[in-house]
């Protein structure tokens, strides 16, 4: 009888640490996506192909998605030559990110990599051409700027061949004003949208983040104000 009350007390503490891991993810999750903050709102650029500098314009709009303890990054591209949609998400037992992109045919291409100082780095194999396909994020400027390289590296090969590049300004930024003034209630990012409660107006950075907050506006206010009283 005592071994079998241990093996339950272990299973039962087993069994507790799951949970708080699995609750921890989520937090790790929120975390990790807000590396990519800097990216949330609407942006304006050019496409340029590597063959023949073919041009192109190319316009892309991200935010912040919220399901219970959930999060994810959405991207739209109102104006594009290859995609139509895709979600950013990160994946913890990997240490991660998944980009989920359609392109205009819709179909799926899942891309996985790590975030390097300011470049994302994702990749994929592709089944029909048994090509490695490459996608390089990065920032800069102070954030006005960001720029996607995708490169293909055949099947037996060693070196990455660069395909097109798309550099995009944010919307209503300049380099002169790159500096965060109002933050995001929800997610700490640059708040661009008002939003209120008892009277007072916070800001958020999208409407994904603004439809949190109405969900619950207690809960992120209660975790503004203590935030900074901790500063």
């Amino acid at each position: 009888m005592p071994r079998i009350i241990g093996c339950l007390a272990i299973l039962s503490f087993g069994l507790a640490m799951h949970h708080v891991a699995a609750g921890e993810s989520k937090e790790d999750v929120k975390e990790a996506l807000q590396a990519l903050q800097d990216y949330i709102g609407s942006w304006k650029g050019n496409g340029a192909l590597e063959s023949d500098r073919t041009l192109w314009k190319e316009n892309t709009n991200w935010g912040w998605r919220f399901k219970g303890k959930d999060a994810w990054l959405t991207l739209d591209f109102p104006v594009s030559k290859h995609f139509k949609k895709g979600e950013m998400r990160f994946l913890p037992d990997k240490e991660a990110y998944q980009l989920t992109l359609v392109d205009l045919k819709d179909k799926r291409l899942i891309f996985e990599g790590k975030l390097k100082r300011t470049t994302l780095t994702l990749e994929r194999k592709d089944a029909e051409s048994k090509e490695t396909q490459q996608l390089k994020m990065n920032l800069a400027g102070g954030g006005v700027r960001s720029i996607y390289t995708y490169s293909v590296k055949p099947e037996n090969r060693t070196l990455y061949s660069k395909r097109w590049q798309v550099s995009f300004t944010k919307e209503g930024e300049s380099f002169g004003t790159a500096q965060k003034k109002i933050e995001c209630i929800v997610t700490g990012g640059l708040g661009t949208m008002p939003v209120s409660f008892n009277g007072v107006t916070y800001y958020v950075c999208c409407s994904g983040c603004r439809d949190a907050f109405n969900e619950t506006p207690e809960k992120f206010v209660k975790e503004f104000l203590n935030k900074k009283k901790g500063k």
